[in-house]
């Protein structure tokens, strides 16, 4: 009998002491997943408009932009495509540096040399799977890399490099403004990936957001590359005079068809976060990725409306964490341009020559 009751109490024991040694790794592992929750570092936020000097600034414009850029790491360039005029630029710091990776914008400058070149048609579609094939509007709107790696080894590095330095890559965008730094053109393919990781990921391009907003520039004026210029005056205003730096020797019909692939982004692409108004049309080019010099996260849209008066290109940088990214800045740019239209900027019957405002800085649109 003793025998038979000491078992019982022999395997409570041992259960007893199996469950004490389970409960502190599971206390453990608790408390490594809380740590590992708070290891995770948000990005702090920032107040992108300091340092900047808003002389000459339209206010209206740089009033848009700050609101719907917020907090955020990030710059806007906005500047008038007919003229080169620069209207604002928030975060004027950043805008100057020597550039980040384009990502996916660089699908623009692959876009205009793929068309000039006759490497492929409007029409032209390229197997992306053994279902599924893209045309330039569709590849544009989705933004899908391996059309666009196909069509940079197709036109291979020497070609490529020159298109990207005809639309203004790898050199400075703007007229006597001494801050600004030039961005860099890849003097080699990439060791890995080649050409087709640069026309469709950027990789070996270092661009600034005065260098794309130039570029898009062109897009929306048909093929005018201006110098952009940053009058500081009521007087440098008054006397501004657009200063041509090229027209582009382009295919007839590759800008037009570049336009129907951003505008498709809009619609139904990587921007349709922009949020579509078919009264105010907005045509556009997201970029996503990773810049691993900056070690940062990369959010890119270059844009414009096509409207008959007071158009705008509106070229939006983000920088920081996993959450960046190219739909998130066509988002700002978005809002961006809701609040100009909800103030009826661009109203065909609007004039709207610049006056000093109250205190000083920048110039506001006389209404």
């Amino acid at each position: 009998m003793k025998r038979v009751i000491l078992v019982p109490l022999l395997l409570a024991g041992m259960l007893a002491s199996v469950a004490d040694a389970a409960t502190p790794v599971r206390k453990t592992r608790r408390t490594s997943s809380v740590r590992k929750r708070r290891a995770v570092k948000r990005t702090p936020p920032v107040d992108p408009t300091l340092g900047d000097n808003v002389d000459g600034d339209d206010l209206v414009v740089r009033r848009a932009a700050v609101s719907a850029l917020g907090s955020v790491n990030g710059s806007v360039v906005v500047v008038d495509p007919t003229t080169g005029r620069i209207l604002t630029i928030v975060n004027q710091k950043l805008a100057w540096k020597s550039g980040y990776i384009p990502c996916s914008t660089i699908k623009l400058v692959t876009s205009v040399a793929a068309l000039t070149e006759h490497v492929i048609q409007p029409e032209t579609t390229v197997a992306i799977t053994r279902r599924l094939r893209f045309n330039l509007t569709t590849a544009l709107a989705k933004s899908n890399n391996q059309y666009f790696a196909r069509l940079g080894n197709e036109l291979g590095f020497e070609r490529v490099t020159h298109y990207a330095q005809m639309l203004g890559l790898g050199e400075k965008a703007a007229l006597n403004l001494p801050e600004e730094q030039a961005g860099t053109i890849a003097s080699e393919p990439p060791k890995v990936g080649g050409v087709g990781l640069m026309t469709s990921f950027g990789e070996g391009f270092s661009v600034t957001p005065l260098e794309l907003a130039a570029l898009v520039s062109a897009i929306a004026n048909n093929g005018t590359l201006f110098y952009l210029q940053y009058p500081r005056t009521q007087t440098e205003i008054e006397e501004f005079t657009p200063k041509i730096k090229r027209t582009l020797d382009l295919a007839a019909e590759g800008i037009p068809d570049i336009r129907l692939g951003m505008r498709a982004a809009v619609d139904f692409g990587t921007a349709r976060r922009i949020g579509y108004d078919p009264d105010d049309p907005i045509l556009g080019k997201t970029g996503t990725c990773t810049d691993y010099r900056a070690s940062s996260h990369m959010g890119w849209f270059g844009s414009f409306n096509d409207v008959n008066q007071h158009q705008l290109v509106v070229v939006v940088m983000l920088t920081g964490d996993h959450r960046v990214s190219g739909p998130v800045a066509a988002g700002v740019a978005g809002n961006i341009y809701r609040s100009l239209a909800g103030q009826s900027y661009f109203a065909a019957n609007t004039n709207r020559p610049l006056v000093p405002d109250a205190n000083g800085a920048g110039f506001d649109s006389a209404r």
